[in-house]
């Protein structure tokens, strides 16, 4: 067993503590994680594996050490004082209703809700009397809570329910068919369906898409050949028949299908990766038609958003990295006949419709513009927003009256609006009411310069009239992949933190979506390194800005952002106090061989490529930059032992690396949630646990031995 002492740290408004620390102590006895050498050899190269046996998500001996793991984690994570402080704040912060924007399907208009603590949201519904009912509750899925909601999708008639469900976490999904009069189950479960929408075709049956199931390890195995399937109503899932994907022409990691509104036509799209698409359709009112091809490369991102007859409109970022609108005839929709309909601007285009409208949805600086086109492509208006944030929604049927849309901003909970799309007037449709202040804090759009000297935004936010003394806690979170925008949204944890007088700062990292695709790029492959940059000159402003120092600096990401936080602080681990790892891409020279990680060699190319990759991917990977001799921050992992997007085997080898290699006295922990996925469907009893740890580690190993503002005893009001 590896030991280590760890003093319990005063408070920083004493001004010594040596005695105290003489007296306290937090005994940390690593569990003897055993080494079991994998030598593989790319280009030449020796790289040893020690812990390649913890990628066995099946084995008893993985099991026993995820056990022993746990428990010294929460050993360490029970003794720290405040820790149930945290946790019964976020409960009383989380405890107020949610209300989502509403839909309307057949007779009813659904809304989801929450009452406030509960695991999972229930879908209700009304009639125009407006009584309400509950229509599907996902907390009598399972007792413990660990089984999820996934997407829910209606027949035309809106008289039958097709839902999607998640058992632990997993991104393997059962669909089940409910009639929506009687809410009783029309037939059986349709099992082993992964990475799938669910798209009806008139009443009669609809589309869906799924792998064959791996060999080996559900969780882990490799999954490359995704495949449509059409399930009509009444018949076995062993007779749905394969629409797309069959034939080896047709292999592709990711294939997808959707209708179009007026059920004429199927829309299928194929791709290898998380970036770029092939595009197909077919004419469902001719039962002679052929798949029509429409982009045959994946060079672009394009889709079909709506239809009129034969005319198409499609987003694009072809040759135009910020998007922009077409239109073409589906008799010949190949890209020589496209014509411009909404022109790429400078910023980046989103785009929804309904009502007989499109909504035109720009990010500003990563904060939301929406602009109002009639399908003409005239500009109706701009819609003014309640204020500077982040808007969605602006979509529904052709023939709606109304629509919804929500806002939010790092210091504002999500409210709901309904919307008047002839004048563009809108009343509030739904408030929370939340024991939270906005007026309390303040929210600050900055620019700073990157290493080389590109211009990065990030929002600052954080109680008003705290002092810029360098001694603020402060979370600075990152993602920066996969063409996704961090965009300003409420989050009730964060609020915790900033009661506590914490800072939260995000910037937009190289490798989102912010700015197109030109950003995109410039952080992927072999410009991986421009994100991690990035980050660090963030966290390089906040300490020159005194917002901070490396003594109250946490740095937090997950999935790609979980590399990010492994990538930064094993290259610069003298910049912050904590480091906060969550469900991470961590083993760069096998993430490919898991599940659909070889998707994502878009953003990241993976160590077969070639030598130039592979030393590339080798010098930044955070489990193979783990070094002897090192003081690493404070470091808490966390994962789900179910996870079969990043599997948990990343989590564990770096763990395993850094309570190896570790000089000093900061804990290097690792917190699995057991019966648990990547993220999406958590229970609201396991995300509160979470953060009420995380925020505890983090303050403890800041040197808090005392909530630097304890919780109030009630609730206002």
């Amino acid at each position: 067993m590896k030991k280590l002492i760890i003093p319990i740290l005063c408070t920083i408004i004493l001004q010594s503590c040596k005695e105290e620390q003489k007296q306290r102590n937090i005994d940390v006895n690593y569990p003897e994680t055993a080494k079991k050498a994998v030598i593989d050899t790319i280009f030449g190269t020796e790289v040893i594996d020690n812990y390649r046996w913890l990628e066995d998500d099946r084995s008893k001996e993985t099991e026993a050490w995820v056990k022993a793991e746990n428990e010294v984690t929460f050993n360490y994570l029970d003794k720290i004082p405040y820790r149930s402080q945290l946790k019964d704040r976020l409960e009383q912060l989380w405890n107020y209703e949610k209300v989502g924007t509403p839909f309307i399907e057949g007779d009813y208009t659904y809304f989801y809700k929450n009452d406030g603590l509960q695991n999972h949201y229930v879908l209700y519904r009304k009639k125009d009397d407006g009584k309400e009912e509950v229509f599907l509750d996902p907390n009598t899925f399972a007792e413990d809570g660990t089984t999820s909601l996934g997407s829910v999708s209606f027949s035309k008639d809106g008289k039958t329910l097709a839902y999607s469900i998640s058992e632990g976490g997993s991104d393997w999904r059962k669909i089940l068919v409910m009639d929506a009069e009687s809410k009783t189950i029309k037939e059986d479960t349709l099992v082993d369906v992964k990475f799938s929408g669910i798209s009806w075709y008139k009443n009669e049956g609809f589309y869906y898409s799924s792998y064959d199931k791996p060999k080996g390890s559900e969780l882990s195995a490799k999954t490359d050949q995704h495949k449509l399937y059409y399930h009509k109503l009444g018949t076995s899932q062993k007779n749905d028949p394969v629409i797309f994907g069959e034939k080896a022409s047709e292999k592709h990691r990711y294939v997808g299908g959707y209708l179009t509104e007026d059920d004429k036509y199927l829309v299928i799209t194929a791709s290898t990766s998380t970036s770029g698409n092939k595009l197909f359709i077919k004419n469902l009112s001719d039962n002679n038609s052929k798949l029509i091809t429409v982009i045959n490369n994946f060079d672009s991102d394009t889709y079909i958003v709506e239809s009129r007859g034969s005319k198409l409109y499609l987003t694009t970022n072809l040759n135009t990295p910020n998007r922009k609108v077409i239109t073409v005839d589906a008799a010949n929709p190949t890209q020589e006949n496209w014509k411009d309909f909404i022109p790429e601007t400078e910023n980046v285009l989103s785009l929804n419709s309904g009502a007989g409208y499109f909504f035109a949805k720009y990010m500003v600086d990563a904060v939301s513009k929406v602009l109002q086109y009639d399908f003409e492509g005239n500009l109706i208006r701009e819609v003014k927003l309640p204020g500077v944030g982040s808007a969605g929604g602006f979509s529904g049927k052709a023939k709606a009256k109304e629509l919804y849309f929500s806002f939010t901003n790092y210091n504002t909970p999500t409210s709901s609006y309904k919307f008047n799309p002839k004048d563009g007037t809108y009343t509030s449709y739904w408030k929370p009411a939340i024991d939270f202040n906005s007026d309390d804090y303040e929210s600050k759009q900055v620019f700073y310069a990157s290493k080389d000297g590109t211009k990065v935004p990030m929002i600052i936010t954080h109680k008003k009239g705290i002092k810029l003394n360098g001694k603020n806690p402060t979370i600075l979170y990152g993602y920066g992949g996969f063409n996704i925008s961090l965009t300003p949204s409420f989050s009730i944890t964060n609020s915790v933190w900033m009661e506590q007088g914490g800072v939260y700062a995000v910037p937009n990292l190289r490798g989102g979506g912010e700015y197109g695709k030109k950003w995109h790029v410039a952080g992927t492959k072999m410009k991986k390194q421009n994100v991690f940059d990035d980050f660090i000159a963030a966290a390089e402003y906040l300490i020159k800005e005194n917002y901070t120092s490396s003594d109250y600096l946490a740095i937090r990401g997950g999935s790609n952002g979980g590399l990010l936080v492994g990538a930064t602080m094993t290259q610069r681990p003298d910049l912050m106090k904590v480091a906060l790892p969550a469900v991470g891409v961590l083993d760069m020279l096998r993430y490919h061989t898991f599940t659909a990680g070889a998707g994502w060699a878009y953003d990241y190319g993976t160590a077969d490529d070639n030598k130039e990759m592979f030393d590339y991917l080798k010098g930044y990977s955070p489990v193979h930059n783990v070094k002897e001799g090192v003081s690493y921050p404070a470091t808490m992992v966390t994962t789900g032992d179910h996870d079969d997007r990043v599997v948990p085997a990343h989590s564990f080898k770096f763990a395993a690396e850094l309570q190896d290699k570790q000089t000093g006295n900061n804990p290097t922990l690792i917190r699995i949630e057991t019966n648990a996925g990547h993220g999406a469907g958590t229970p609201v009893t396991k995300t509160i646990e979470q953060y009420a740890d995380i925020f505890g580690f983090t303050l403890f190993n800041m040197g808090f031995d005392r909530l630097p503002n304890p919780p109030k005893s009630k609730i206002k009001g």
